[in-house]
């Protein structure tokens, strides 16, 4: 049965996002029509994709597939490192709602800051006038850190709605989340079980979760959920899709809370965005 009590946040911009969405990062695109049709059959609302991703044409068919009216679904795709810059970000942006089969984004993204190129105000700049033109929603960006966030504010005067970024519990960005909370940008995390790894195998989530009768990976989901993070797991296997989006009959403490953020090592399962200069996608 689909979940349907998945709730929204409120975005700076007025418009709203499900705090619970479905990733699709590193999904071949031939796997990924499917997965999108069992994500959206499961209850999810929110597709989360990337030019880099090279399957929003499968999520574009997914969509179509769904049966589920386009105005029910929340679309999310960003424009890769090679295509930062004004004119190339727009190009960029046009091809992915080609991809996509779709007439609209609810929001786009930058996906990397890149500041060795120092691109991404002018690239800001082309998101900014793509929302004015109607043709994306909600704009944002992924994996800046409060610098980054800070020059776009001070040159733009437009704050993004989002930014998503690796949050989980061996990097809880403490600093970055405090930041987008005092600007009003909800922070989204990206790779939010840490790609499963020995995370999942910690005491700490496996002792919580015997109490409740959930799963590690439930209750690093619930954690997420109540710090007020937006976050796209990801998984093609029904089962665990239905799993991750079953985590809204129950809650944990403060103390347990405490307990999972204590995990935090600054551990990355990804780059630094403060150095990362990205290869082009292929």
């Amino acid at each position: 049965m689909a979940n349907t009590n998945i709730p929204d946040v409120q975005l700076n911009d007025g418009n709203k996002i499900p705090q619970l969405g479905f990733g699709v990062f590193k999904v071949p695109d031939d796997e990924t029509q499917r997965a999108v049709e069992h994500a959206i059959a499961a209850g999810y609302r929110s597709i989360d994709t990337a030019a880099f991703y090279q399957n929003e044409r499968g999520v574009g068919a997914g969509i179509a597939n769904s049966g589920v009216p386009r105005d029910e679904l929340f679309i999310t795709s960003k424009v890769w490192n090679d295509a930062h810059g004004r004119d190339n970000a727009r190009r960029s942006f046009l091809e992915s709602l080609e991809k996509l089969k779709l007439d609209r984004l609810d929001m786009f993204l930058i996906h990397w800051p890149v500041p060795s190129r120092d691109l991404y105000v002018e690239t800001w700049q082309a998101l900014v006038e793509l929302q004015a033109e109607g043709l994306v929603t909600s704009i944002g960006v992924s994996n800046f850190e409060p610098a980054h966030l800070e020059r776009l504010r001070a040159e733009s005067g437009v704050v993004p709605v989002v930014n998503q970024v690796e949050l989980h519990p061996y990097l809880v960005q403490a600093a970055v989340r405090e930041y987008d909370a005092a600007h009003g940008i909800v922070t989204e995390a990206w790779s939010p079980l840490a790609k499963g790894g020995d995370l999942l195998e910690q005491v700490v989530l496996t002792e919580i979760g015997a109490r409740y009768g959930k799963s590690p990976a439930q209750v690093v989901i619930r954690w997420h959920i109540q710090l007020g993070n937006v976050v796209i797991p990801k998984s093609v296997t029904p089962a665990r899709m239905s799993q991750n989006i079953d985590v809204f009959d129950f809650a944990l403490t403060q103390a347990e809370l405490d307990a999972v953020s204590a995990l935090d090592s600054d551990k990355r399962t990804g780059p630094n965005p403060n150095v990362f200069v990205a290869p082009p996608a292929a």
